[in-house]
């Protein structure tokens, strides 16, 4: 069948339209979610499956979904077996999608449901990657929005990769790109750039991003930096490169001064003063050092997890209305056991 039977829904076909939802700790939210979810999706012309993705959640938020899941035929309830973090969580939300598209929308609801009809007619039209970019940020303090917005700039003059600016994880990707995307292995998974990286035909719609619907957020200001810091190193080397101009340019800075200070002595006949000025540049070029070392050791770190080659994730089981399928952790074996 052509992409275009597939995406137009012709030739007696309807395509099969998956949205998937990583979730942690967001069990006030989901009742909401679900329901705002199916209004939009019942309306279209389409077949389609929600598929929940709990990271290891606290609040129940895992027990909901599967109850969910067993009660409609609509949704699969995707459980970890711990916390490995959103950018794995979605990972083994787009691996567990079977859809012709496949929509990325956070559980919270600052995300608007009511976007996705405008984002199939894009993927309709050609768009293998419908990116939404923030117009506003409703509901967030100036200084997060201020900062995201220097930060999506910065890291885009950096990176290697044309990274949208003021782009989160909602958007679309037509099954092309989302099979593009499982060919990428590697274990530090900033999304946000994996999504720029396999490139292909994208259009970007903007919208106006609303206050969270319920609960509050699991994001502070460390865990964002995390991220942030890990979208850096993960698509520039340019940190390593600021480390090598830095240090470049205190070693230059002190054959100078130490030139000044033979000049001073021996044409002025001035004797060298205390050491002050010397304790201060010490402490300053050490500082660089471990700085520098530091970096260093951040991709060099990265490395060895990527050798280690450890799984991205780990399932608990998938749990669908038609059964309920146990993952062992310790073997790859699926056990399927039916549930009336």
């Amino acid at each position: 069948m052509s992409k275009e039977s597939t995406r137009s829904g012709t030739a007696g076909y309807t395509p099969l339209v998956s949205v998937v939802v990583p979730v942690y700790n967001e069990l006030q939210v989901l009742p909401m979610l679900h329901e705002r979810l199916t209004t939009v999706l019942e309306a279209l012309p389409i077949r389609y499956e929600i598929v929940l993705v709990d990271d290891g959640s606290r609040d129940g938020s895992g027990q909901y979904m599967a109850q969910l899941a067993l009660s409609v035929s609509e949704v699969r309830a995707v459980r970890l077996a711990r916390n490995f973090g959103k950018e794995a969580a979605l990972t083994a939300g787009l691996h567990h999608a079977r859809g012709d598209a496949v929509i990325v929308i956070d559980a919270d609801l600052q995300d608007p449901p009511e976007l996705i009809p405008a984002m199939l007619q894009a993927w309709q039209e050609g768009a293998d990657v419908v990116a939404m970019k923030r117009r506003s940020r409703a509901g967030e303090t100036r200084f997060k929005t201020l900062s995201a917005h220097v930060f999506y700039r910065l890291l885009n003059r950096i990176s290697e990769v044309s990274i949208p600016e003021d782009t989160g994880d909602f958007r679309l990707m037509s099954r092309q790109a989302v099979d593009a995307l499982a060919q990428l292995p590697e274990r530090n998974r900033y999304m946000k750039g994996l999504f720029a990286w396999i490139g292909l035909p994208t259009t970007v719609i903007e919208y106006d991003r609303a206050p969270r619907a319920a609960g509050t957020s699991q994001w502070d200001y460390l865990s964002l930096f995390r991220l942030a810091f890990e979208g850096v190193t993960s698509f520039s080397v340019a940190p390593l490169r600021i480390a090598m101009a830095l240090g470049v340019f205190t070693a230059l800075a002190g054959c100078l001064f130490g030139a000044w200070i033979i000049v001073k002595t021996l044409v002025m006949g001035d004797t060298v003063p205390g050491y002050p000025s010397m304790a201060a540049i010490m402490t300053f070029l050490g500082g660089v050092q471990l700085i520098s070392i530091g970096l260093l050791g951040e991709y060099v770190g990265k490395t060895y997890f990527e050798a280690k080659q450890r799984p991205l994730y780990l399932v608990r089981d998938v749990v669908e209305r038609t059964r309920v399928i146990e993952k062992s952790v310790l073997k790859p074996v699926e056990l399927h056991r039916h549930v009336a």
